[in-house]
Order: structure tokens, then C-alpha cells, then sequence
């Protein structure tokens, strides 16, 4: 932990205005914020004063719709300049966004609506078919804003529906943000629970102050140089929503982000064409770009930083990408709790398999059962300052669980690693058996939940396993009813019909019963050794 960091937190903060008007007020009013590659659409961008009319648009438009200070907007979006428009144009309202994955089906999308209590969702005409049926009900949903090309359908019963770009353009001219506390929520977003459903995670304006020593300690911001940055992923992700949306706007930096298939050779020619300099994804990413192109430090002469998160680098990606390109890669651990807050970084040496170090102002210690701090190379709890300015305010209509959360001035991420004797954090990860998957955390409860609901599976376990030492796979171990025979390729298209695409599994067992310790709990690094000693 770096001791002369000093948080400045101011008592008045809105994020949507900090990324838009504020880059106006410095000047930057006609350099490009942001840059949209559509695969189907083509290209798209906005300067930072366009993007802040359209947020200050967005905005008013709420107010008119008669949304309050408070209420929930859920945003379901794919990548587009609409994006920005309602996350940021939510919270300078004064209402709280709430990102969610294009990827959810329809019943995954009721239930965020319902646990948020959501007012408006914002998604795109192209998707809203799939969703009206699944929408219908929910007290707190009163209007739709639909995005995107055609013809706006006709409104389900109790619901308006509405066309986000005349929407807009009937708005008048530049309004000023709410006057928001940083202590205010800002965000809601929704990460894997225990309980078989998503758990929401409340954050505050003051998130961004708190993810500021990022800048220098991960990302290698240079004040007053341009920046390009490329981030391969999708904004609903906390991840994304800071290193691809907040965090860069809010220094000043042009963003530019695809949505599309996933091409490897694409991503080095977005580099090209867009002569970036900043180079986002997840291991995953690196891993293809190396296996299924040829490119070289010549085909991308402007980079000069990459970064990645979300699944962990492994060292032969490392040393293979520094090879070929001559850039290292540098990593990040974070939670939806906090976001990215132990990195690697240009300040010291990478130590490959290593997460790097806390960043500056984040007091960071590996804690026993007691909390008392671990020795050198002894495994303990990762847990952060209860006052960390980038902590999340609360579990949503969770207040038991944001009790555990916090104990004696901590706050207890639940992950676990060791410190060597330099002070590297070398991460272990979670005991509640989430699976790492491709870059996803997903929890197996929910994959769970799903498949036992299925009329011929009796019981169900759910659980990563590793096909290659770069690939973990989502794998129900299914027990069936008595006298049932399902077959496996009809449970996986059981699980299709109604789980996001990355949540469901890929590998089916059929079991006669599932290990468990006496009371009644499963065990699942068993069941690991049963399917590892079935496979040899």
C-alpha cells in the first residue's frame, strides 16, 4: 500500500456530469469521446459535447416521463453511443442505472426488473420482442425506451413504450446535472449470489474518486497526452463500465469499442485503423490474437499499453504476447463490491502469475478468521478499508448480507490469496466455488436452479471443469428422477431456453448421486476427482 496517497473526495459529485460537461469546461468539447465499430451498423461517434447534450437530453427526458431522483433505470444495450446516452443521462438525472447483459434471457431480465424495482428499461427494438412477453406485471415498470431502427411496436398492457431517438430530439437544449451528493447512489449492478439468483451491488457517485489511482497504477494515463483506448469487452460489465466507459471519459481519453462477432484479426485491425495506443480484454482475447493471427509489433505501431482482467494471465500468454509484440501485459483483480483495485503496473517489475500489488489509497490486508493479518506466504482473506471511497454502499435489499460483509472496519471481499516477501499478491481465489469461465464468474447456484427445474432431474450439481490447461467449461452433474433416462443433449437445451449463453453448461454428467458431506452439503472438489478420475 502506497502511504502518501491522499483521497480527495468532493462532498458534491455526479458521475454523468464528471464525464461530460466537465471535459467541455476543460476544452475538450470537440474531441472524440467515444468511438462505436458496429459490425451490421458501421461506425459511429460522438465528441464530448455531443455526448453531453445527449446524457442532458436523456435526463430530461426522464424528468418529463415523470422518473424520480432514485428511481431504477435498467439498461439493456448492446454497444452503441445509446449506451452512454442512458447510463450516464440515468445518473445525471439523480436516478440510478442499472447495467445488464444482452446476453440474459427474457425470465433473467423480469427478475433484475422486479429486484431493482425498475421504472424505465432502455433496450433496443431488435431485442424487445424476446422481452415483452417476460415484462408484463411489474408494478414499479412503467415506460420503455426503445432504441434502434423501425417501427415502434404497440405498447403491452401497462406499460408505454416509446422511441428513444424522438424521445431525444424533443428535449430541448443543454440542461445542468443534478446537484448529487458523492455519497449518493449512482449504480446498480448485478453480480452472481449464493442464493441461485443475482445479488445487486450499489455503488456511489464517489466510485469514481475511488477508482482514480487506476489512472497511473494500471491504465499509465500521461496527463495532457491523447489517448486511444480499445476495450474488447461489453459495457454492462463492472469491469467495462469502468475501464471502457467511466474512467476514461472522466480522464479526457477517446474510447473505442466493437460490437460484433469476435474476430481476433478485428481487434488488430481496430488497432490500425484507429492508431490506438491502450489495448483491453481478457486473457481469453490475448490467447486468440496469438494462436489465430500472424500480427507482429509492425501491424500495430501505436500501442504501447495492454491491460487485462477478469480470468487469470497465464504466464505462457505473458511471455508469448512480450515475444511477438514487445509490450507486457499488465493484469488486475477487482469485485463488483469496488471494481479494480490490486494491478500490476509500470512502477515495479511484473512478477508473471502474480496480481501485482494494491493500488495507491487502497489499504489492503490478507486477514485470518480473526482478522488478525497472515504472515509472508500464508493464504488469508483479502479485505479492504470499510471506508475505501470505491466500496460499494450496500447489498440491494440484502441488509443482512451487507451486515457480514463488514467487520471491524473491514470489508471482507471473501477472496483469498498470499503476499510473498516483495509484497506481490498472488491470488487464490474464492471459496464459494464460483466458476471462472472465459472471463465470466458464474455462480453455479444459479445454473442450478435452472436445471433442476427440468421435470426428469432429481438433483444437480454444477461445476468448472478444466478440458485444457486454458479452458474451464460450465458442467452439470445431473441425478435423475427414479425411471428417468434424460438425455443430456435435451437438458443442455433446456438450460439454452432459459440461462444467458455464457452461464450455460456445455458438459452434462449423468450421476447416480452426487457426493455430499453429512450435512447434506455437496461436495464439489469430490465430484472434481469423480469426473477427473471418469475422463482418464
Amino acid at each position: 500500500m502506497a502511504t502518501n496517497w491522499q483521497w480527495a473526495v468532493p462532498a458534491r459529485l455526479n458521475i454523468g456530469a464528471a464525464c461530460t460537461d466537465a471535459q467541455v469546461e476543460a476544452g475538450r468539447g470537440g474531441e472524440t469521446a467515444m468511438v462505436v465499430e458496429d459490425a451490421v451498423r458501421g461506425t459511429a461517434e460522438a465528441t464530448y459535447e455531443a455526448l453531453s447534450l445527449a446524457t442532458s437530453r436523456f435526463a430530461q427526458l426522464l424528468e418529463a416521463l415523470g422518473v424520480g431522483r432514485g428511481e431504477r433505470v435498467l439498461v439493456r444495450l448492446p454497444n452503441s453511443l445509446a449506451y452512454p446516452t442512458a447510463f450516464l443521462g440515468a445518473i445525471r438525472h439523480g436516478a440510478i442505472a442499472v447495467p445488464t447483459s444482452t446476453l440474459l434471457v427474457g425470465p433473467e431480465v423480469r427478475y433484475l426488473a422486479e429486484d431493482s424495482g425498475a421504472a424505465v428499461l432502455v433496450t433496443d427494438k431488435a431485442m424487445w420482442p424476446e422481452l415483452a412477453p417476460h415484462l408484463g406485471g411489474l408494478p414499479a415498470l412503467r415506460h420503455v425506451l426503445l432504441a434502434g431502427a423501425g417501427p415502434l411496436p404497440e405498447a403491452p398492457p401497462g406499460l408505454a413504450v416509446h422511441d428513444l431517438e424522438e424521445g431525444l430530439a424533443a428535449q430541448g437544449g443543454w440542461h445542468p446535472a443534478a446537484d448529487t451528493a458523492a455519497d449518493d447512489p449512482a449504480y446498480l449492478v448485478y453480480t452472481s449470489g449464493t442464493t441461485g439468483y443475482p445479488k445487486g451491488v450499489l455503488h456511489a457517485h464517489r466510485a469514481l474518486v475511488g477508482r482514480l489511482p487506476a489512472a497511473t497504477h494500471w491504465f499509465d494515463f500521461r496527463e495532457g497526452e491523447p489517448e486511444r483506448i480499445l476495450h474488447t469487452g461489453k459495457f454492462n460489465w463492472t469491469y467495462v463500465l469502468g475501464s471502457a466507459l467511466m474512467d476514461p471519459l472522466y480522464h479526457g481519453k477517446t474510447v473505442i469499442v466493437h460490437e460484433g462477432p469476435n474476430d481476433p484479426a478485428r481487434w488488430i485491425e481496430l488497432i490500425a485503423r484507429h492508431r490506438c495506443t491502450v489495448f483491453i480484454g481478457v486473457p481469453t482475447i490475448y490467447r486468440q490474437i496469438l494462436q489465430r493471427t500472424g500480427a507482429s509489433r509492425a501491424d500495430v505501431p501505436t500501442l504501447r499499453h495492454c491491460m487485462c482482467a477478469g480470468e487469470h494471465l497465464s504466464d505462457e500468454v505473458f511471455a508469448a504476447w512480450r515475444a511477438r509484440f514487445g509490450l507486457d501485459i499488465y493484469e488486475a483483480i477487482g469485485m463488483s463490491e469496488i471494481s479494480y483495485y490490486i494491478s500490476h503496473s509500470r512502477h515495479r517489475p511484473i512478477r508473471p502469475g502474480s496480481a501485482g500489488f494494491p493500488q495507491p489509497g487502497h489499504e489492503v490486508r490478507l486477514l485470518d478468521a480473526s482478522l488478525r493479518e497472515v504472515g509472508v506466504d500464508e493464504e488469508g482473506m483479502i479485505c479492504i478499508r470499510d471506508d475505501d471511497p470505491g466500496l460499494f454502499l450496500r447489498y440491494w435489499n440484502l441488509p443482512e448480507e451487507t451486515a457480514r460483509s463488514r467487520r471491524g472496519g473491514w470489508f471482507l471481499t471473501g477472496d483469498y490469496a498470499r503476499r510473498d516477501a516483495d509484497g506481490y499478491i498472488w491470488f487464490l481465489g474464492r471459496r464459494d466455488d464460483l466458476i471462472n469461465s472465459f472471463g465470466y464468474r458464474i455462480s453455479p447456484h444459479e445454473v442450478e436452479r435452472v436445471m433442476k427445474a427440468h421435470p426428469e432431474v432429481a438433483d444437480c450439481a454444477v461445476i468448472g471443469q478444466a478440458v485444457d490447461a486454458h479452458k474451464t467449461l460450465v458442467a452439470a452433474c445431473v441425478v435423475p428422477v427414479p425411471g428417468a433416462r434424460p438425455d443430456p443433449e435435451a437438458l443442455l437445451a433446456w438450460a439454452r431456453e432459459r440461462l444467458a449463453g455464457y452461464k450455460q453448461p456445455k458438459i452434462v454428467h449423468i450421476l447416480e448421486e452426487l457426493p455430499r458431506t453429512r450435512n447434506g452439503k455437496v461436495l464439489r472438489s469430490e465430484l472434481r476427482r469423480l469426473l477427473e478420475t471418469r475422463r482418464t
